[in-house]
């Protein structure tokens, strides 16, 4: 496929605004699910100062909710595939689970359902790395992972919602792609970093603004499989173009940096912001997650060991290798700079 109409749903957000960039780049249409106007027009914005009006004018959109039929008919009218993109991702663990697997499980199956009502069988959905690296029993030390390996929600120590919903969608994703014969390929980004087009960035460039105000105090251990925007959408937007791609799973995921080392990174590009050199033991991640949640019951399965991925496949799609985690990390950092998206140096 090398033009027509692709759907994007959450083409508000932070991968969903680089895709929609990258497939207007690559010549296709764009129509984009957007919850409200304003969100639209902020992806008009981010199109027109990157792409010009030209690129607007084959952009427009439908509002819809996930969790609601309402809009869907009218969104898969027309198009020639869909980049499922939209996921609810929180920082904090939600009292009820349901808040994140809902939208996951049951907004895919949403969205499947009305591209199979519509006749539209191409379909490149964004997974992630939580649907590959879990539950094989990796406590310790150093491990990669392929695209061979499934996450196996029932052998995890410790769940938490956003891998529960992902992993139970993509598992649902190829149900309903073997039974209503899709051409599906799902895309599986690490941390995403990156260049923030607007305001509406993402937890993970978070975490960048907040150890740039040094508001995280003290580091933990373990680190991330970083992978750049850019490359995210690239990848969808290379897997469109290539049907061979159907049927298969790639992995986005590329250096490996534990999070002291972003802190350094961060730090020697910007000396004079208080960036915190304290380290916080593993003890007190697995107890405070253990025992309270938050934010420390999504990484304590990654305290003690490394999660590599392979990027063959991956970087094989795009033709090119990965953008590095470290200049991942500093586009992040130099955009919420920018766009006064952090507080200012103090002096």
């Amino acid at each position: 496929m090398q033009s027509g109409l692709v759907l994007v749903t959450g083409a508000s957000g932070f991968v969903g605004k680089w895709t929609v960039l990258e497939l207007l780049r690559a010549g296709f249409s764009v129509r984009g699910t957007v919850r409200s106007d304003l969100k639209a027009e902020a992806v008009r914005a981010a199109v027109h100062e990157h792409l010009g009006a030209d690129a607007v004018g084959r952009l427009s959109f439908v509002q819809t909710d996930l969790m609601h039929n309402a809009g869907w008919l009218e969104a898969m009218d027309g198009v020639s595939a869909v980049a499922h993109v939209a996921a609810q991702i929180v920082g904090i663990e939600p009292k009820d689970p349901h808040e994140v697997v809902g939208p996951a499980l049951e907004g895919t199956e949403r969205v499947l359902r009305h591209a199979i009502a519509a006749g539209v069988r191409r379909i490149v959905m964004t997974s992630s790395i939580a649907t590959v690296a879990y539950g094989h029993g990796h406590e310790t030390g150093k491990r990669t992972y392929t695209e061979e390996h499934f996450t196996n929600l029932e052998a995890m120590k410790y769940t938490w919602a956003y891998c529960t919903g992902k992993t139970k969608a993509e598992r649902r994703a190829w149900e309903m792609a073997k039974t209503d014969d899709l051409e599906l390929t799902t895309i599986h980004p690490g941390a995403i970093m990156g260049p923030a087009l607007d305001e509406d960035t993402s937890i993970s460039l978070g975490l960048v603004g907040a150890i740039l105000e040094g508001r995280v105090k003290a580091r933990p251990s373990n680190g991330f499989s970083l992978i750049d925007v850019r490359d995210v959408a690239a990848m969808h937007v290379a897997a469109l173009r290539k049907p061979e791609t159907a049927g298969h799973r790639y992995l986005a995921a590329g250096d490996y940096v534990p999070f002291p080392e972003v802190a350094e990174i961060l730090r020697e590009a910007y000396p004079d912001r208080e960036i915190s050199r304290k380290d916080v033991p593993d003890w007190v991640i697995k107890l405070v997650a253990r025992f309270v949640g938050g934010s420390a019951r999504q990484i304590i399965n990654d305290i003690g060991n490394e999660k590599h991925f392979d990027r063959s496949k991956g970087e094989a799609l795009l033709g090119r290798p990965f953008i590095s985690g470290k200049e991942a990390l500093l586009a992040s950092a130099e955009s919420l700079i920018s766009l006064g998206l952090v507080k200012k140096a103090t002096a």
